[in-house]
């Protein structure tokens, strides 16, 4: 009896997922360290006066999650539908779900900017509100993948859904061009030079590089999850 039971394989153990994460906690320090730079050793705006600091978070957001995260979006979406690699789809979800915290930071921190330069808290300018409209469409693929059972279906699915809804970024970019509204152009990135004093250009690169970091250690994590939850069902579903 016992070398009968003895033949029956064991069942894997689950794989868990890992505690402390230091390189996220080396980016939350650096983005602490960003801020308390730009609030207390980096002055205050002579036009803008001190709501002008909210630029040393929401441009480096936007950036990140417009730019960084929907790029990342749109590539793993194209190249998954051409190789059908599914370690893509799960890179591709990761980068929606990171994208949709840096986009609703911008959403936040705009505005309150807002509120202390326009004197109102919303206006319905192009880029603000195709801003959103991304915000919307990228958790509307996170919705779509939470409602599809197939694996592959909802892959395929997805990755239409995130190649169009990242085609929306470049139209972002252009609408100050494009359209006449409330929001700036562009400081950093201007044609000529940076519209910014050194002090403040050297804050802002240094609070790129800290959310930049952030990123990095949130697409990180959240792609380690999305390989275990993968991991998991394959071996329930065996």
């Amino acid at each position: 009896m016992s070398s009968v039971s003895s033949a029956v394989p064991r069942p894997a153990a689950l794989p868990e997922p890992k505690g402390f994460d230091a390189f996220l906690a080396i980016a939350m320090v650096a983005v602490i360290a960003a801020c308390v730079r730009a609030l207390f050793f980096t002055p205050i705006d002579a036009m803008l006066g001190a709501a002008q600091k909210i630029f040393y978070v929401h441009v480096p957001a936007a950036i990140i999650g417009m730019y960084f995260c929907c790029g990342l979006l749109f590539i793993c979406s194209i190249m998954y539908l051409w190789i059908k690699d599914e370690r893509l789809d799960r890179l591709a979800e990761s980068a929606a779900e990171v994208g949709l915290v840096f986009m609703g930071i911008v959403l936040v921190t705009g505005p309150v900017w807002a509120r202390s330069s326009w004197g109102t808290w919303w206006v319905w300018d192009a880029r603000i509100t195709s801003t959103l409209f991304l915000w919307l469409l990228v958790m509307a693929y996170l919705v779509l993948r939470s409602g599809v059972e197939s694996i592959e279906l909802r892959a395929r699915l997805s990755a239409v859904m995130g190649t169009l809804a990242a085609l929306l970024v470049p139209f972002i970019h252009l609408t100050v061009k494009l359209f006449r509204g409330m929001h700036p152009e562009a400081i950093v990135l201007a044609p000529v030079k940076p519209k910014l004093p050194p002090v403040m250009l050297m804050t802002l690169g240094i609070a790129m590089l800290s959310f930049t970091l952030l990123f990095l250690a949130l697409l990180r994590l959240r792609y380690r999850w999305a390989t275990l939850r993968d991991a998991r069902a394959a071996m329930e579903a065996a």
